[in-house]
């Protein structure tokens, strides 16, 4: 049986596997993290009123606390991989912990994504001069960037000036578990790069260097491109919550619906399973189906029946 004083010890180790071993994305470590700290905090306040409570009983417990919280399946399901992970770390040094835990059901959503026209109205209409920002070239290169190459915003302020090959117009990505990865741009991208590098952001004499900077010459947080992004919000004619992620949704959205082989999209995209990729190809048939409804001849010659 294993007490909370030894889950404490065995978590801080399995925290450093996770980093040094299994090479896990920075984001994925943090969110580890929290799950292992609330489930400690949960372990140890129910200890205080019942002694010696089992592993099993604490995680039970903790699950039915996040239920009636009503926190989201899918934080759910990640606490779970996180506490599964751990199980397996802990095997590997004798201990079974037979929890048997297994995933709730996730209901599946389909991507939210804007049209093409809508991501070709705020790259090709909207001014620099128009956006609210100390560095509007930066910004239009960042949303370009985006839905050119349909990077996540972690890859995309972890790029650094050696990672781009403007000759090829290619990126080397550094994605999940440091994964690598070559994406592609075209020359409206290349442009609004070279714009921003040679006009507004301050010069260095290094390439190790990353290429977003925010105000005080530093490397760009998520928190800011996903400012950045929003900034682009009030020039929709419709409005939509925008994100980074959302602009990659678009992303592979608008290439499966141009005809782009899956295969092709999960490798750009960076996803290690076809799965997650497959998602995109039912906002396809979503769009097909609308498409039919509105300029499909069959439809029209129904139509025109039931007149």
């Amino acid at each position: 049986m294993m007490t909370l004083e030894e889950f404490t010890t065995k978590k801080e180790e399995f925290l450093i596997f996770l980093d040094v071993e299994k090479n896990l994305a920075l984001n994925t470590q943090r969110a580890y993290f929290g799950d292992l700290k609330q489930f400690t905090q949960f372990w140890a306040k129910i200890n205080t009123a019942e002694k010696n409570i089992h592993i099993f009983s604490a995680i039970e417990r903790f699950l039915v606390s996040l239920y009636n919280k009503k926190i989201n399946k899918s934080s759910i399901a990640r606490k779970l991989s996180c506490l599964k992970s751990f199980e397996k770390y802990v095997q590997t040094d004798g201990i079974s912990l037979n929890l048997n835990l297994k995933r709730p059901k996730i209901d599946k959503k389909l991507p939210v994504y804007l049209t093409i026209d809508e991501m070709l109205h705020l790259l090709d209409n909207v001014k620099t001069s128009d956006l609210p920002s100390k560095f509007p070239l930066r910004d239009k290169a960042i949303l370009e960037l985006l839905y050119a190459t349909g990077i996540r915003c972690s890859e995309l302020i972890n790029i650094k000036l050696k990672d781009i090959n403007s000759e090829q117009k290619t990126i080397l990505i550094y994605g999940k578990g440091r994964k690598e990865r070559i994406v592609l741009f075209g020359s409206k991208a290349h442009e609004k790069l070279l714009q921003h590098l040679l006009h507004e952001r301050q010069k260095t004499k290094t390439t190790d260097e990353y290429l977003f900077l925010n105000h005080r010459g530093g490397q760009l947080t998520s928190r800011s491109v996903q400012r950045i992004i929003q900034m682009f919000r009030q020039f929709l004619k419709i409005d939509k919550f925008i994100s980074p992620h959302k602009i990659r949704h678009s992303f592979a959205t608008h290439l499966i619906n141009q005809g782009v082989d899956i295969r092709i999209v999960q490798e750009l995209l960076g996803h290690k399973n076809i799965a997650s990729t497959e998602k995109y190809t039912h906002v396809s048939q979503e769009h097909l189906a609308k498409l039919f409804d509105t300029i499909h001849p069959l439809h029209t010659i129904l139509k025109r029946k039931d007149d």
